[in-house]
């Protein structure tokens, strides 16, 4: 017995040892579209005011779009339990906003039913949500009276239509017309993807007394009737006014314009006005004339915050934090005067004295916090990966309490929990983490250099999966867009940096000059020199990229991008042979075409010098097609029919000049996408085709010819 329980134990022993040794890590997966595309997406979150919780919207995106959702989900902000979904609907809500009781929640959907979006409230409590609105037209952004007892949103009505049944009026009457013609007389006509109609943005109120009826408060008022009233633009071809309430819920605060039909020959100032919320004439809040934007009044009720920028004759103007005193009104206090950073998304403290903001930093979101009466923002917390993509802090908790979402380009963004005095963050959110996990991705690792036009230069690069920094890697030189953007830590759709990485390319991305997050001179820098410099600079990073990174086979490289990335590789076109093939997506050929095409124009005479009949070498001297004659690298062109900020004709000039030149090319042309390629099927396709066109170059695979690139198929298994 003794024996035998020896073996026994031996053998439980072995069996145990065997259980207790680690399992090999399951191999991480190469990054897909289809991984990168069915990521859920996080929508920014809104603390309830008594700071208890937060309500967010996911996105669950599918190929096919009638499957894709889009509701709002509940989380607490300590933490104690995990979201929970509050809506579902095939639709899908928008602009969630909180009832100062903290117990309902209005949002805007279109549900079945409903012929355009309507303002729902849905109680805490349970129940389903209840209709607010039923008006003949889309309605968004609702906003609670400070008493709760009324909500304000923003709709777009038809010129003369002072109420629901005229502007239902003259939609139908429109409709009903035999002919089909649009008719301008001003610029502009066209805005990203949309043309332009007669329709204005209003504000409207709906009391919640029952039977109330909304009210328009603005389209009857001499200010919403004048020539040239509008708001800020929207791709869906709508416009926002940016609204809202006073703390004694009696006016309510707004920016608009009177100078809309001037965009194609100055700058167009977004003034801030107020007006009665039973409706009145609107006037100006304060006197100076510039862009106002990003409304906020402090808890306290003394102060009116927004941000503000003069909009001269400068390409690029920093947007600075002001203040003004309320309800008194007047002139503004700058209050980062001395801070060369454009502040993002800002929240005050519930005691009125203390702001924290997320500002763009070298290619990183950094939470910073500044008093409320003005001074130096500071540093609260800069992290190492990735960074902060948006803000809140409940007006009436008992505390402080920071909300926000954090993400990177190796982890999707999530809700979390911002501590600023232990300088950390929690999440509250886990919906892609352990998706995150799974992936063979790593972080962009930064590089610096001075370039020869004296400016220091931010660079990151992304390694492939799999990477043996004793190899070497084929180079895709991936520039952005803007060119007032910047390269962030963080995921994006367009081009992924990961996703074009994954086929076995370093990525190479430069923040050139232009660039935004390194101050106002820095983004100013373009001015006047508008492709040269910035390509120099790019020209200048691929050298110093491989003189870093032995792994980087430089003389194997191809590049390419987006809108601005567009216009610069087809300067590079013009200009250099030393990469094997390019790839343009609307990219620009001729600022002249450019000027007279899309709904930026004044905006380009800033940065070249003038009008085109001025005295200015420019117009010609920095279009790539004045080049024609030199151009000689491959090139892979897209274009989205429906873009109107760079629109077709910029494309089809470069594809004329390059079958002129006989260069190897391939156009596609997506008839359903504007400036972004957002249909899932038609951005899988895109990616397909510039992986095609970069393994024949950089690879040595088949050449790509003929029609679509066929979808892989399908494994074993799969």
């Amino acid at each position: 017995m003794k024996k035998v329980s020896t073996l026994l134990l031996t053998a439980a022993g072995a069996i145990a040892a065997i259980m207790a040794t680690p399992a090999a890590a399951a191999p991480k997966a190469v990054l897909t579209h289809e991984t990168l595309w069915m990521m859920k997406r996080v929508g920014a979150p809104v603390v309830s005011p008594d700071g208890k919780w937060v309500v967010y919207s996911l996105n669950e995106p599918n190929y096919e779009a009638d499957k894709a959702m889009t509701d709002l989900w509940l989380v607490p902000v300590d933490g104690s339990a995990a979201p929970r979904r509050l809506t579902s609907s095939k639709a899908g809500e928008s602009g969630p906003a909180w009832a100062p009781d903290s117990r309902r929640i209005a949002f805007s959907a279109k549900r079945e039913g409903d012929d355009d979006a309507q303002i729902y409230i849905l109680d805490l409590a349970g129940g389903e949500a209840q209709r607010v609105t039923s008006l003949p037209f889309a309605v968004s952004a609702p906003q609670w009276r400070p008493d709760g007892k009324a909500i304000l949103f923003e709709a777009m009505a038809w010129p003369g239509a002072m109420d629901a049944e005229a502007n239902k009026k003259a939609a139908a009457e429109k409709k009903a017309r035999k002919f089909n013609m649009r008719v301008y007389e001003h610029f502009p006509i066209r805005y990203w993807n949309d043309w332009i109609d007669e329709r204005r943005p209003t504000l409207w109120v709906q009391s919640l007394e029952p039977g109330a009826k909304a009210v328009d408060i603005l389209s009857s008022t001499k200010l919403g009737q004048t020539e040239g009233f509008g708001g800020n633009a929207q791709s869906d071809g709508g416009n926002t006014l940016n609204p809202v309430w006073s703390p004694d819920g009696k006016e309510i605060v707004f920016t608009a314009t009177t100078q809309r039909w001037q965009a194609a020959r100055a700058r167009v100032n977004f003034n801030l006005y107020r007006m009665p919320a039973t409706g009145g004439e609107p006037k100006l809040a304060t006197p100076t004339e510039g862009e106002y934007g990003d409304l906020k009044f402090s808890p306290d009720g003394k102060s009116l915050l927004f941000k503000f920028n003069t909009q001269g004759n400068e390409i690029y103007d920093l947007a600075r934090l002001n203040r003004v005193a309320w309800p008194a009104g007047g002139a503004a206090t700058v209050l980062t005067p001395g801070f060369d950073r454009e502040i993002d998304q800002y929240a005050v403290t519930p005691d009125s004295s203390t702001i924290y903001a997320i500002v763009p930093d070298a290619g990183a979101e950094n939470l910073y916090s500044l008093p409320a009466a003005g001074g130096t923002p500071a540093v609260v917390i800069a992290p190492k990966v990735g960074g902060y993509t948006s803000l809140d802090i409940p007006s009436d908790a008992a505390s402080t309490i920071l909300v926000g979402s954090y993400g990177s380009a190796v982890n999707p963004a999530e809700i979390v929990r911002i501590d600023p005095v232990a300088k950390r963050h929690a999440n509250l959110t886990n919906v892609n983490t352990a998706l995150a996990a799974s992936i063979d991705w790593s972080s962009p690792e930064h590089f610096w250099f001075t370039a020869k036009d004296g400016l220091k230069i931010h660079n990151m690069i992304v390694t492939p999966p799999n990477f043996d920094p004793k190899k070497k890697y084929p180079l895709f030189v991936l520039i952005h867009g803007g060119p007032a953007s910047t390269n962030p830590d963080q995921i994006g759709l367009r081009w992924n940096y990961h996703l074009l990485a994954s086929a076995g390319y370093v990525v190479l991305l430069t923040d050139y000059k232009g660039s935004t997050g390194y101050g106002e001179a820095f983004s100013r820098a373009i001015n006047l020199d508008p492709l040269r410099g910035p390509a120099n600079e790019i020209d200048e990073a691929v050298d110093e990229a491989a003189r870093l990174y032995p792994f980087i086979d430089v003389k194997n490289a191809c590049a390419g991008g987006a809108s601005y990335g567009g216009h610069l590789t087809n300067w590079i076109e013009a200009t250099t042979t030393r990469y094997k093939c390019l790839v343009s997506h609307a990219g620009e050929v001729d600022l002249l075409t450019q000027w007279g095409t899309s709904d930026f124009a004044y905006g380009r005479e800033l940065s070249s010098g003038g009008a085109p009949w001025g005295d200015s070498k420019i117009w010609r001297d920095q279009s790539p097609i004045s080049y024609g004659d030199q151009w000689k690298t491959p090139m892979l062109l897209t274009a989205g029919e429906k873009d109107y900020r760079v629109p077709l004709p910029n494309t089809l000039e470069t594809w004329v000049t390059l079958q002129r030149q006989q260069v190897p090319s391939r156009l596609l042309i997506f008839p359903d996408a504007w400036h972004w390629i957002t249909k899932p099927e038609d951005s899988r396709q895109f990616y397909r085709e510039v992986q095609g066109w970069l393994a024949h170059y950089l690879k040595g695979a088949p050449a790509v010819t003929g029609g679509p690139i066929p979808a892989p198929e399908a494994k074993k298994g799969e």
